[in-house]
């Protein structure tokens, strides 16, 4: 999958990129952060940034996906901002909420933004959420095909595969996909989030949206009660070694999934695998997402893949530290401003 940092302080345009939101959420942030100036508090915010001041340190919890991608570019930040120190736990969507909620770090990161039970919960008051990465979710499969034979699945069948209903490769709904392609009579191992997961809000966002009988059974949610298979936790846990598994990834990078991925058949009658171009394709059809119509899986689009989606950044838009409001907004908007392609940790980070 690849990481789109979205671009603070431009005007605003369709752009997948999503400039305006991310704008809209340091200007939130910076006027809070100034608004409860009192004299003294800028002195204290510039000797923060200084080899003398108290150096300020930020705490973030929530998204696996995003993990790799903060690993290495937090890192790379603090070698350029000596006095800002950054903690991230991978530890999942869902607990990232809760820890963000709870004001026990000062960002949380998930794959779906809050719902507003969430929101009205959370214990620091309103909360701004900025989209800063895109990305798309592998259906990996175990199997030894022909050379450059690639497994082909539908939403539907997909659906029936995970609702139990399909069990065998060689099932006909799965063998008419794939004609000429010898797959084994052995039994569809299924493998998928036990943790709770904006991968799974993804995934099953999809297949509710193809597919009436798994919206009917198992429907949309960051937790789920899978009608099959087994669970692992995070985007690293897979399969079984030599098992035929049908295994749920989030993509970090084209080529970086853990096995070959299917490819499914998106909105155009097109069979598209996940890469930075087909999650980018899918995303320009819907350029104008918020935190309460965000979903963009099965777009249109010959290129589109289908089951995309973004990753947010979930912020207090009234900071009530000075020095810890405005470390986090600079922190949030240096993305924004390194030039080029950077790659790091298995994700691909624009900056524009």
């Amino acid at each position: 999958m690849s990481a789109h940092t979205a671009r603070p302080g431009s005007r605003p345009r369709r752009s997948p990129h999503l400039a305006t939101w991310a704008a809209a959420a340091l200007a939130l942030l910076t006027a809070a952060c100034t608004s409860t100036t009192s004299p003294g508090t800028a002195a204290s915010v510039v000797a923060a940034a200084s080899p003398g001041g108290h150096a300020p340190t930020l705490t973030g919890a929530g998204s696996t996906f995003d993990a790799p991608f903060f690993s290495v570019a937090f890192a790379r930040y603090q070698q350029q901002h000596s006095g800002v120190t950054i903690g991230y736990s991978a530890v999942g969507s869902s607990a990232g909420i809760t820890a963000f909620s709870a004001r026990q770090v000062d960002f949380g990161a998930s794959d779906v933004p809050m719902t507003a039970p969430e929101q009205a919960a959370a214990k620091g008051g309103p909360i701004t959420q900025v989209p800063v990465a895109l990305g798309g979710e592998g259906v990996v499969y175990n199997l030894s095909l022909p050379a450059g034979a690639r497994l082909h699945l539908t939403g539907p069948v997909l659906a029936a595969i995970f609702l139990g209903q399909i069990t065998s490769w060689t099932d006909p709904a799965v063998t008419a996909l794939n004609p000429g392609v010898s797959l084994p009579p052995a039994r569809i191992n299924v493998v998928h989030r036990s943790d709770g997961s904006g991968t799974t809000y993804i995934f099953s966002n999809y297949l509710s949206t193809v597919d009436p009988a798994w919206a009917a059974q198992a429907g949309t949610g960051k937790t789920l009660r899978w009608p099959a298979g087994e669970g692992a936790e995070g985007n690293s846990g897979g399969g079984r070694r030599g098992q035929p598994d049908l295994v749920l990834h989030r993509l970090r990078r084209a080529g970086l999934l853990p096995g070959p991925a299917a490819a499914i058949r998106n909105q155009a009658g097109r069979y598209v695998i996940p890469s930075t171009q087909t999650v980018a394709a899918d995303a320009a059809q819907k350029p104008d997402i918020t935190p309460a119509d965000f979903s963009i899986v099965n777009q249109p689009g010959a290129a589109s893949y289908p089951i995309s989606g973004y990753s947010w950044a979930l912020i207090y838009t009234r900071q009530h530290n000075q020095t810890t409001g405005q470390a986090l907004v600079t922190m949030l908007d240096w993305p924004t401003h390194v030039p080029g392609l950077v790659v790091v940790a298995g994700h691909e980070a624009r900056g524009r």
